[in-house]
């Protein structure tokens, strides 16, 4: 026979409603109980029946996970990190493709309930607030990424205005003058191509330097190394360039060493999203740096925060981040 919460509760000395609270992670239980449950719990080697609590609580203890490109490297970074906060629920996580569209968005937000999970995390590309506010499903939900602010659901990100703003300065802070935005999207309904555009300009407009945009349909390194011969072929060439995503400033470095130029020396080259790609590229990419651990953690805790009281005001959160300067920008310092 297996460890019962009365054995544990026997060696700990406390109630067998103590040991339940402390095992099912309520928050009014003193420290001081709390660790001497745990230590008993430790001892004995107890393993909780998760499929009995689940079934007793109405929940399967899965979640799911709606991203638009699984093979983007900054949404598998962003997946593990969301895994393994899951984990510390004793959640399983499954993921599922989006590919941007309204459509499968529009589904999966509609449909997840036929599917049996207890909560949805989405970083939506197409779907507004109206599409949020008219859906049916009640399954809780937690929206990641630059789409949607102040919209009827959970949110977090991180603050894409400043962030732009802080890498533009950091090009300017360099000496260069003729800066250029690499990834705008003139008819984009995602949040990412005007908020972070928003930033550029507010960094250019704050030294009186003039705009150089280049447009691209998707983040991707193929895009990227595209509009960086546009951006060459201008009258006036850039001197530095603040790439949308750091796929994009891996097709745009790959375009300007290709064209005999260097990176940094003629053309210095900044990203956002801080994927390992970057760190190991030749230059290594400058960058900024999303708290991806933090955004990953404050959605799973905020979802269980929605499943525990659905009726709460929705709330918007803004993780950390970090401008990671390297030889991109900076040059090889050895």
């Amino acid at each position: 026979m297996g460890v019962r919460l009365r054995d544990v509760a026997q060696l700990a000395g406390v109630s067998v409603k103590t040991v339940s609270n402390v095992v099912n992670g309520y928050a009014h239980v003193s420290a001081a109980t709390r660790a001497k449950v745990e230590q008993a719990l430790a001892q004995l080697g107890y393993q909780p029946n998760l499929s009995a609590r689940n079934l007793r609580q109405g929940r399967t203890g899965v979640i799911a996970l709606a991203l638009p490109e699984l093979d983007a490297p900054y949404f598998a970074e962003l997946s593990r990190f969301v895994i393994r906060a899951a984990a510390e629920h004793r959640w399983l996580v499954v993921i599922e493709q989006t590919d941007g569209s309204l459509d499968r968005e529009r589904a999966i937000l509609d449909g997840v309930r036929d599917h049996r999970v207890d909560g949805l995390l989405l970083s939506p590309i197409s779907i507004g607030a109206d599409e949020l506010a008219a859906r049916t499903d009640a399954t809780s939900l937690v929206l990641l990424g630059e789409r949607i602010y102040d919209g009827p659901a959970d949110h977090v990100a991180i603050d894409n205005v400043r962030a732009a703003r802080d890498v533009t300065e950091h090009l300017i802070g360099l000496g260069r003058r003729r800066v250029a935005a690499l990834g705008v999207q003139q008819y984009s309904i995602s949040g990412t191509s005007p908020l972070r555009l928003a930033g550029y300009r507010q960094a250019l407009a704050a030294h009186g330097l003039p705009e150089l945009t280049a447009e691209v349909e998707r983040y991707h390194r193929a895009e990227g190394a595209a509009a960086m011969v546009r951006l060459l072929d201008s009258p006036a060439p850039p001197d530095a360039v603040f790439c949308f995503n750091d796929l994009l400033a891996l097709g745009a470095i790959r375009t300007i060493l290709s064209s005999g130029l260097r990176v940094p020396e003629d053309i210095a080259v900044a990203g956002l999203d801080d994927i390992e790609d970057g760190r190991f590229s030749t230059p290594t990419l400058t960058t900024v740096a999303p708290d991806k651990a933090q955004l990953a953690r404050v959605a799973v805790d905020l979802l269980r925060l929605r499943m525990d009281s659905p009726g709460r005001p929705p709330r918007e959160v803004k993780a950390d981040y970090n401008l990671m300067p390297r030889e991109s920008t900076l040059g090889r310092t050895t």
